[in-house]
C-alpha cells in the first residue's frame, strides 16, 4: 500500500502541535513587515505583527519560496510514496498556481488540491485527507474528491476595523470613512471562487447576528441533504482578539447549533493583513464522518 503524506500551509490555523498530533506536515508562510521578511510558527509573534500594523507599517502577504517548497516535497518523498499539498484558496493567493506547477517536476507524486477553503475550512479538508489516506486511498484521488467537495462549505467574515479593507483597495476611502463614524461592519463571505460583501451592520453583535442568520438559511437550505458518509460541522475562524472574546463568540456560535460537531481555528496572518485584528468569521461545512 502506498504511504500518502498530507501537508498544508499555516493559512489553515493548524498549530504546530496540531499538525504533529495529527500526523500532517505544515508550510509555514512568510510575511513582509517594511520590506523585512518573517516565517509564521517560526519567527514571528502574532502581538508584533499587529502591532506593526497598527502603526502604519507595510505589512504584506507573500507566497513561500519555490527552494522551501520544493525541498519540503523532497525530504517528505523520502518517507512517502505521494504527498497531497492543501494550500489555501487559489483565489486568496497565487501560492496555490504556483505550487501546482512545481509539482509538476515530480511526476505526479506530488498533488495539489484546490478546493477554495481557508482556516477552519481548510482545516477540515486536511482533516478528510488525513481519513483518506488511512482507509488507503491514493493522492490522486484524495486531491479528486476534496476538488469535488470544494464549495460544500459556506463562511462569513466581519472586520472591527475597515482601515485595512481601505488599504487593500477592497473599499474607497469615502467608504471606509462614513462606515467608521456609523460603526458600520461589512459581512463578507467567501463561497468557493472569491470573497464578496454579502449585508452590512452596525456594530459587532449586529454583524454576528447577521452571519448566523445566513448560516441558519444555508443550513435549511444548501446543507438541507447531506448523505450518510457526511456530515455538517460547525466552524468559527478570528483574527487577534483576547481569549474571553474568542471563547464569548465560540459560546454564542455553539448555542445557535448545538448538535453539530464544533471547530476552531485562527484567520492567520496573511489574512489579517488584509482584514485587520478583530475580525470574526463562522462556517458551516460538510465533513466526511470519522
Amino acid at each position: 500500500m502506498n504511504k500518502v503524506a498530507i501537508m498544508t500551509d499555516s493559512n489553515s490555523g493548524i498549530s504546530l502541535q496540531q499538525a504533529k498530533e495529527m500526523n500532517c506536515f505544515m508550510l509555514n508562510m512568510p510575511i513582509n513587515i517594511n520590506q523585512n521578511t518573517y516565517i509564521e510558527n517560526e519567527n514571528i509573534e502574532v502581538s508584533f505583527f499587529y502591532e506593526q500594523q497598527e502603526k502604519g507599517a507595510n505589512v504584506t502577504s507573500s507566497q513561500p519560496s519555490i527552494a522551501s517548497l520544493m525541498n519540503m516535497w523532497e525530504e517528505i518523498l523520502k518517507e512517502y510514496d505521494e504527498i497531497v499539498y492543501i494550500p489555501m484558496t487559489s483565489a486568496l493567493s497565487g501560492s496555490c498556481q504556483s505550487a501546482m506547477s512545481f509539482a509538476q517536476e515530480f511526476d505526479g507524486k506530488v498533488q495539489v488540491v484546490d478546493n477554495h477553503r481557508i482556516s477552519v475550512t481548510q482545516l477540515l479538508s486536511v482533516m478528510d485527507a488525513l481519513s483518506m489516506a488511512e482507509k488507503g486511498y491514493g493522492a490522486k484521488e484524495i486531491k479528486e474528491r476534496l476538488e469535488k467537495e470544494a464549495y460544500d462549505a459556506s463562511i462569513y467574515i466581519t472586520v472591527d476595523t475597515l482601515k485595512y479593507l481601505q488599504k487593500g483597495g477592497r473599499i474607497t476611502p469615502a467608504v471606509a470613512l462614513l462606515g467608521s463614524m456609523l460603526h458600520i461592519k461589512p459581512v463578507l463571505t467567501i463561497q468557493g471562487e472569491k470573497l464578496d460583501t454579502c449585508s452590512k451592520a452596525r456594530g459587532m453583535k449586529s454583524a454576528f447576528r447577521i452571519m448566523v442568520e445566513h448560516l441558519k438559511e444555508d443550513f435549511d437550505t444548501r446543507f438541507k441533504e447531506i448523505d450518510e458518509d457526511h456530515e455538517l460541522a460547525l466552524g468559527l475562524a478570528y483574527t487577534y482578539m483576547s481569549e474571553e472574546d474568542i471563547s464569548k463568540w465560540k459560546l454564542k456560535l455553539q448555542e445557535q447549533f448545538p448538535d453539530l460537531p464544533f471547530y476552531s481555528a485562527p484567520l492567520t496572518m496573511s489574512i489579517g493583513c488584509h482584514v485587520g485584528p478583530g475580525a470574526l468569521g463562522v462556517a458551516l461545512i460538510v465533513k466526511h464522518k470519522e
